[in-house]
């Protein structure tokens, strides 16, 4: 089946935001493709990375390549739900409560250093994140589609912190590590930014229209029996390992084969194969696991779902296309 012109639309303004993104984020290109993929699949991205990697530039880069609105959150301990959300503020003029909208309504949200915010903080991104819509005081207000949350943390500095509980890690789509460039890589982000601001002279080169009929056209991507089986084994067989306590949901099986959707049809095509399968597993599927004790060093989650690949057989091109 030929793609449809809105499929093929969504691939060219994938390539045309990642080229932007490219002019200040040096390499990453695998990072920036999984991020538009999450965009596309209508998901949230958590980056986890030390300090200094690009996680808040790349965000950045992103909205101001979407002709969208753009908000940042600095969490901090002291941090309320109100802060996030909005809340109720009596108008003494009108004699009744107006409702004062935070951050949280716009197209592109950076949660910068979401792990500094309390528990009760946290929370107030569940409904948002999950449900796209903010209720206070009894009232629902639904959030103006596209609706991204991209949160930042750092894995090492703990003093502090809050970790994210498992149900907050579970409403991520993905969780990507964006890592430190190579010498090469490093001497060109030497080069671009020694006497220049790449990032301020960034124009928008997408519409939030382009981005909704994107997250429309994705879910009309061919996903066929077999690759459905090779994501239920991969996902069944995380919950099977041994040094996993709680292992992928059906949540997350429906998160892996969506991301694959979008991915497939960011790379141009119209159907789902196994390598987009293998491509997304650890990272929509490594923050989801949940590992026991004597395991929990850096790195195990990432294992458990290579070993999971590994152990299962995947099917071939010709039975993804059927």
């Amino acid at each position: 089946m030929p793609m449809t012109k809105e499929q093929a639309a969504t691939g060219s303004v994938a390539k045309r935001i990642a080229g932007s993104i490219s002019k200040v984020i040096v390499g990453n290109g695998e990072i920036i493709e999984l991020m538009l993929c999450a965009l596309v699949a209508r998901g949230h991205v958590l980056f986890e990375d030390v300090p200094g990697t690009g996680k808040t530039m790349t965000a950045k880069a992103l909205a101001k390549s979407i002709d969208c609105r753009y908000a940042r959150i600095q969490f901090t301990p002291d941090l309320l739900p109100g802060d996030v959300t909005g809340l109720s503020v009596f108008n003494a003029q009108e004699s009744r409560f107006v409702f004062n909208p935070g951050p949280v309504f716009t197209n592109i949200l950076l949660a910068d250093e979401i792990n500094r915010a309390t528990p009760r903080t946290q929370s107030s991104l569940l409904e948002c994140m999950e449900e796209r819509q903010v209720t206070i005081d009894g009232i629902t207000r639904k959030l103006e589609e596209p609706f991204l949350v991209i949160a930042t943390q750092n894995p090492v500095e703990t003093q502090g912190t809050f970790p994210l509980p498992e149900a907050q890690l579970d409403r991520f789509l993905m969780r990507l590590k964006p890592g430190y460039p190579d010498t090469e890589g490093a001497l060109a982000i030497l080069s671009r930014f020694q006497a220049d601001d790449p990032l301020s002279r960034l124009e928008s080169v997408a519409t939030a229209a382009d981005i909704v009929a994107a997250q429309e056209a994705f879910q009309n991507v061919f996903v066929s029996e077999p690759v459905m089986r090779y994501v239920v084994s991969v996902c069944e067989r995380t919950r099977a390992l041994p040094q996993v306590q709680l292992g992928a949901s059906p949540r997350a099986m429906l998160a892996l084969m969506r991301a694959a959707q979008a991915l497939a049809l960011i790379r141009g095509r119209d159907f789902v194969t196994p390598d987009d399968i293998k491509a997304l597993a650890k990272p929509v599927l490594a923050h989801r696991l949940v590992v026991r004790g004597m395991y929990s060093h850096e790195g195990i989650q990432e294992q458990a779902v290579e070993e999971a690949l590994s152990s299962v057989n995947a099917p071939t091109e010709a039975e993804a296309k059927a």
